[in-house]
C-alpha cells in the first residue's frame, strides 16, 4: 500500500532510503468498508488520509437537513477537513467511504514530525496543501460560472471513474443540482 503513496511523492520531490522508511512507519494502512463515515462533524479531524483504493467523499448537512457532497476523492489523492485538520478545529464536515477503501492514514502530530525530520515532506505537504486550495478556488469558480450540463460533462472528461464508481445522488449533491436535473441531463447526453 506504502509503494502507491512514496510513487506519489516521488513524482514531485526525491525520497531518501530513510525518508521512505518514515512514509512506512508513520502512514498507517486502514482498510474501511462501503458507506463508513470515518471522520465526524462536531470532532476535530484526526486523520490526514490517503486513498489507496475505493472512493471517499466530504459531505455537510444544510439548514434543511440535506447531506451536501462537497469533494469527492479518488485514488491516488489525499483527503480530508483540510483546514480544520491543518488547524485542529472541530469540524462542521463528515469523511465518508463511498466504496469499500483501503487507506493510509497519519495524524497531525505524527506529520508534524515528519515534516520536522524532512525536507522533503515539507515540500510535499505544502504542494498537497497549495493543491487543496487551488481545488476549492476552481470548485468554487466552477460552481458559480458554469452551468449543471458544463459541470457535469467536465466530471465525465476529468474523472470518469467517478461516474462508473459513486451513486448518482452524491454525483449530483456534488454537483449542485438535484437528483433529477442530473437524469435529465444524462439523458439529452445520451441521445
Amino acid at each position: 500500500m506504502h509503494n502507491q503513496l512514496i510513487h506519489l511523492i516521488t513524482q514531485s520531490v526525491a525520497l531518501s532510503d530513510l525518508e521512505k522508511d518514515l512514509c512506512v512507519q508513520y502512514f498507517e494502512p486502514v482498510l474501511y468498508p462501503k458507506n463508513r463515515v470515518i471522520e465526524e462533524e462536531g470532532k476535530i479531524p484526526g486523520y490526514l488520509y490517503f486513498v489507496v483504493s475505493g472512493f471517499v467523499r466530504l459531505f455537510h448537512y444544510n439548514d434543511k437537513g440535506d447531506e451536501v457532497t462537497t469533494h469527492i476523492n479518488c485514488p491516488p489523492g489525499f483527503i480530508t477537513s483540510y483546514s480544520n485538520f491543518a488547524n485542529q478545529k472541530k469540524s462542521d464536515e463528515n469523511l465518508e467511504c463511498i466504496t469499500e477503501c483501503e487507506l493510509l492514514r497519519i495524524t497531525k502530530s505524527d506529520l508534524d514530525t515528519i515534516i520536522g525530520q524532512s525536507p522533503a515532506f515539507k515540500d510535499f505537504s505544502i504542494l498537497v496543501f497549495q493543491q487543496s486550495l487551488s481545488y476549492n478556488e476552481t470548485r468554487a469558480k466552477e460552481l458559480a460560472t458554469l452551468n449543471a450540463e458544463q459541470r457535469y460533462l467536465k466530471l465525465m472528461e476529468e474523472y470518469p471513474e467517478v461516474l462508473r464508481n459513486v451513486p448518482m445522488q452524491y454525483i449530483s449533491s456534488f454537483l449542485g443540482m438535484n437528483p433529477k436535473s442530473l437524469s435529465r441531463i444524462r439523458k439529452q447526453i445520451i441521445r
